[in-house]
């Protein structure tokens, strides 16, 4: 899905997750849908901070398989790199703790570059054993959700 870099852009995306994780069976108030909803809107909140370009859009993929569940919120920064590897920030700053919290709380995670324009795409994996060792995953019949660029 594409949403305007914005915060009421990074709030929808994050309602999104939360629905769609309900809809393939990942209750409102299961860890699972919690702990991902979160790391959405870490993430989105991240692309509309760091990463917006005026006049672009963040694109928000989310897919489920067997093993994990998948986000990815592509932006059009290619400047604005997460580092490979995060550190508590100074306990008197104000931010810098997202990424942090996204580290600890995925199975997973990491940034690839935009392969067929100017950006990055930052993603995190869930396995729902992780998040829930009794859950289990059940892919939907259409694990993609997207549409537009």
């Amino acid at each position: 899905m594409q949403f305007t870099s914005t915060p009421r852009g990074a709030r929808l995306a994050r309602r999104l997750v939360s629905h769609r994780l309900d809809q393939w069976g990942h209750p409102y108030d299961s860890p699972v849908n919690e702990t991902l909803t979160l790391i959405a809107a870490e993430l989105t909140s991240n692309a509309v901070r760091h990463g917006h370009v005026p006049g672009r859009d963040f694109h928000l993929r989310l897919t489920a398989a067997p093993e994990a569940l998948r986000i990815e919120v592509t932006d059009t920064r290619t400047e604005q790199v997460p580092p490979a590897s995060v550190h508590e920030a100074p306990g008197d700053a104000e931010s810098g703790r997202g990424l942090l919290l996204v580290a600890r709380l995925a199975t997973r995670w990491g940034t690839n570059p935009r392969p067929s324009a100017p950006g990055k795409t930052v993603w995190a994996e869930l396995s729902p054993a992780a998040a829930c060792p009794t859950a289990r995953i059940s892919a939907p019949a259409s694990p993609d959700v997207r549409s537009g660029g």
